[in-house]
């Protein structure tokens, strides 16, 4: 039985410590805080807040894949969702009302963040720009898109239909959180099953070897960023349906939270590897820890400082696993050729 357990481990390490680890956490955190973690409200408040934060993970988690990362998703989600706030409360409406809006408005939440995505897929494979700075520069253009619009203000007085996104349950959890997992497991699948998840993998591992697979690392750099600004658009939509307005700088804390995310959950910053499931069980680890510390009541600059310790540990963590990992592999090639 042992053996079986340790074969199944070695099989996905990363994946084990982390599912090992956050046990760990939570029945630390079980301990100090007591049942009040557990308790029906606490759990469905944590899932509210799961969903706009999951979206942007599974967005940085896309751009990390490629060997990237994009910096623009809060700026993106905050903006697009200026833009739909206007349609709902009648300023782009135009004459709409009602479900009519509520429709319209979710059209333009997509194609706005369609169009965001895809600006930044052209503009860093047209000019073989690094990511870092071209989404730097991206971040500070759609955070001026919206400064320039609001001047600043929060945009509000949307109909009230639209709330109901965020407030709707389905067996006592959620709507927007089967939403999130419905959308977790469908990137899951393409990427495990399909085509363009092979050559997504091969081109974030090597892009050269990629090129001559015959595969077009420019299509699949737009597709990729395509694909982060529609997910950071759906989490706009979702903030916007929660919180009943939308700003400008509204979650900035959540960017710093979606790098440790992916590191925590097995994301290769250099590309080419992670699976989905890790990223989903370290976002439900983050949003436990997040809770906690609400209910500890710390403030926020200790919850950064625990951010940044766990950021810092975790990359060193890695760092151990994967000298150990080439350990291994050296070893088992010195018995083969024994």
């Amino acid at each position: 039985m042992m053996k079986k357990i340790r074969e199944y481990m070695n099989r996905d390490l990363n994946l084990s410590i982390l599912v090992t680890l956050t046990f760990a956490i939570f029945i630390t955190l079980r301990i100090i805080i007591g049942p009040s973690l557990l308790s029906l409200n606490n759990i469905q408040s944590m899932l509210f807040q799961v969903p706009e934060f999951g979206f942007l993970a599974l967005a940085m988690m896309l751009s990390n894949m490629v060997g990237g990362i994009d910096l623009s998703i809060i700026a993106n989600a905050n903006t697009v969702a200026i833009f739909t706030a206007y349609v709902l409360n009648g300023q782009l409406s135009f004459g709409t009302d009602g479900a009519a809006r509520i429709i319209l408005a979710l059209i333009f939440a997509i194609v706005c963040s369609l169009l965001f995505g895809s600006f930044n897929g052209i503009l860093i494979s047209k000019t073989s720009a690094p990511p870092l700075i071209a989404t730097l520069g991206t971040m500070t253009l759609f955070q001026g898109i919206g400064m320039a619009v609001t001047g600043g203000a929060s945009v509000g007085d949307l109909i009230p239909e639209f709330s109901m996104i965020a407030k709707a349950k389905l067996l006592e959890l959620p709507v927007i959180f089967w939403i999130f997992l419905g959308a977790a497991v469908i990137v899951g699948l393409v990427l495990t099953y399909t085509s363009f998840g092979r050559n997504f993998y091969l081109y974030g591992g090597n892009p050269v070897a990629a090129r001559f697979s015959g595969i077009h690392n420019e299509k699949m750099c737009i597709s990729t960023f395509l694909l982060t600004g529609l997910l950071a658009g759906i989490a706009g939509i979702i903030i916007l349906s929660r919180v009943n307005s939308a700003k400008v700088g509204y979650g900035d804390s959540y960017l710093l939270q979606t790098m440790i995310v992916c590191v925590v959950g097995g994301i290769d910053p250099n590309g080419g590897k992670g699976k989905v499931q890790g990223v989903v069980i370290a976002i439900l680890l983050m949003q436990v820890m997040s809770s906690a510390f609400t209910i500890m009541s710390l403030s926020p600059y200790t919850k950064k400082l625990i951010w940044g310790i766990m950021l810092v540990c975790v990359l060193g963590l890695n760092h151990i696993i994967g000298n150990y990992s080439e350990y291994k592999k050296l070893k088992m090639s010195m018995k083969a050729k024994a």
